[in-house]
């Protein structure tokens, strides 16, 4: 590591104390792209990277609202809008207990490189609450979603920034935000992705962080000569990206044996086919129950715990030839990557935002095994995003195959870039260095020709 590089992430820290996720997202793109400063040093001399990890707009803001016992509740609301040298903000919102400012300054550090990624004029954002819809009625969720909004729709716009869905905010709350916002706007705008299809949603996008997590996988595998057919899968989640990673999976010929939730996971080794995912669907998107249920109900299935007490995820300890990491942040550590390794697997395609730690990364990259991180791997979300943005402007639905392919075509070319970027820069077979590089210049070419802004 430069010393230019070391100083910067030393003054990271201390101007951002108490944020370890936003520490570990800048470093880990920070390390990777020391080489870009050796070669370019134009960018040093703009203070390109000093400008990047500072958020262009932080917003904080108090939700109140009304419980069904007519108790007042206080939430905390935030928006960062972290870099727009290359389109709108753009990026999705998390409700959940554990967002808190380091979190969204990580995920909206991670958007910026993965907007750039997908070629689509997007800049990064990301936003949220720490409230948690788990155990809330519908009604409950409503009363939050438009206090939440009646203060995030002045700092959004269809040309300013374009939140999304994230962790514990799906149809059911894009709906609510979306009718408070036009309420208040008086406008029917494309402000929100991931809309319902009646009105302004796009086909595939529910599916496409999944599918295009497998995709990518799929990418990978074919610089090997090899396929999906018939490879053993461990998956972790069990909401939108998990869903729709294990149907894809089924679809190109492998076998998904695991899902989870925060209670813990199930192990199938009979694989979770079309019928069973039906169930877990309809469990998770319908009844909202836990994931214990489908040992439950089929035979030979297992379920496991969470066991706070020990020092890996057992569900990464089984024997398998690719790992669909789809749940949340730092679901994979050293210990873990190791057993995964041990396991047999040499694909890890990331359908959450940085679901490894760097120990884990170190792991595979040493190993060698074919690892495409999060902001490469699971940027079909945005990217279907994007064309949602892009059929909202101009007033027309594109098809389900359609959408699909176009899908395929981004994921291809993100695939591309990344192998293509990391030969460059002497780091062949590296996605990291690939992902890392191939989203940065984009975007630090756009800052150098807007100016000092």
């Amino acid at each position: 590591m430069s010393e230019y590089i070391k100083s910067l992430l030393e003054e990271v820290v201390a101007k951002n104390p108490s944020e370890p996720e936003f520490h570990q997202a800048v470093e880990e793109v920070a390390e990777t792209i020391g080489v870009v400063f050796e070669r370019h040093p134009e960018y040093r001399k703009a203070r390109v990277l000093e400008r990047l990890v500072e958020p262009e707009r932080v917003i904080m803001f108090r939700v109140p609202w009304l419980d069904d016992q007519g108790e007042i509740q206080v939430n905390r609301g935030f928006r960062i809008e972290m870099n727009s040298a290359i389109g709108p903000y753009k990026g999705g919102l998390r409700f959940h207990p554990s967002v808190n400012l380091g979190i969204l300054k990580f995920l909206a550090f991670e958007q910026v490189f993965k907007n750039s990624l997908t070629t689509l004029p997007m800049g990064g954002g990301k936003g949220g609450s720490d409230f948690d819809p788990k155990g809330k009625s519908d009604n409950e969720v409503m009363r939050f979603c438009q206090s939440f909004m009646t203060e995030l729709q002045r700092h959004i716009g269809p040309n300013t920034d374009i939140p999304a869905g994230d962790i514990g905010v799906g149809g059911r709350e894009i709906g609510f935000l979306f009718g408070q916002y036009k309420k208040i706007r008086n406008e029917f705008t494309g402000i929100l992705t991931g809309k319902g299809l009646n009105w302004g949603g796009s086909l595939i996008r529910p599916e496409a962080t999944g599918y295009g997590a497998v995709y990518f996988a799929a990418e990978m595998l074919n610089t090997r000569g090899k396929t999906l057919e018939g490879k053993t899968c461990i998956v972790s989640g069990s909401g939108n990206v998990a869903q729709y990673t294990v149907e894809k999976i089924n679809d190109l010929g492998g076998k998904a044996v695991t899902l989870s939730d925060s209670s813990g996971y199930i192990y199938d080794p009979a694989g979770i086919d079309a019928d069973k995912l039906a169930f877990v669907m309809d469990l998770k998107n319908i009844r909202r129950g836990r994931i214990k249920e489908y040992a439950e109900k089929y035979d030979g299935v297992t379920f496991t715990a969470i066991d706070s007490g020990l020092d890996y995820n057992p569900l990464w300890n089984h024997r398998a030839d690719c790992a669909f990491p789809s749940a949340t942040q730092n679901e994979i550590n050293g210990k873990d990557a190791q057993n995964l390794i041990n396991n047999g697997v040499y694909v890890v395609s990331e359908g959450a935002n940085m679901p490894t730690s760097i120990d884990g990364i170190n792991i595979y990259l040493q190993e060698k095994i074919l690892y495409g991180p999060g902001k490469a791997a699971n940027a079909g979300g945005v990217a279907v995003s994007g064309l949602e943005m892009s059929q909202n402007s101009m007033r027309l639905p594109w098809s389900r195959e359609e959408v699909d392919r176009r899908l395929q075509e981004i994921m291809k070319n993100i695939h591309t870039t990344c192998v293509e970027t990391a030969e460059r820069f002497d780091a062949a077979g590296n996605y990291v260095v690939g992902a890392n590089i191939g989203g940065f210049l984009k975007v630090a070419n756009s800052m150098l020709d807007q100016g000092v802004v």
